[in-house]
């Protein structure tokens, strides 16, 4: 459960974090404690990264890589090693990258 403070901080901080400015690491940290433990503030930090991603960019380069999408939204999200076996992951891949 949140407290009114914990709850105003977070949210002050998420909020500079969607428009880019400046976040410090200790913030970082706090939101993140707050993150693995509440599934609002999870889903509050998922909004504001996503907003911060989606902002209009000014530099061509970022736009193009951007444009790319070379990452997903969520880093962690798409390999679990408890769950799943590296190896299936090169399944597809030429002879000489698949462990034998």
């Amino acid at each position: 459960m949140l407290t009114t403070s914990s709850r105003l901080r977070i949210q002050e901080i998420l909020t500079r974090l969607s428009m880019g400015s400046e976040v410090t690491l200790e913030e970082r940290i706090y939101i993140n404690k707050y993150a693995t433990t509440n599934q609002n503030v999870s889903s509050w930090l998922r909004k504001a990264a996503s907003i911060q991603r989606n902002r209009p960019i000014a530099n061509p380069i970022d736009a193009l890589l951007n444009g790319l999408n070379l990452n997903t939204d969520e880093p962690h999200s798409t390999y679990n090693p408890e769950q799943d076996d590296l190896g299936e992951w090169f399944s597809g891949a030429p002879s000489w990258v698949r462990r034998s």
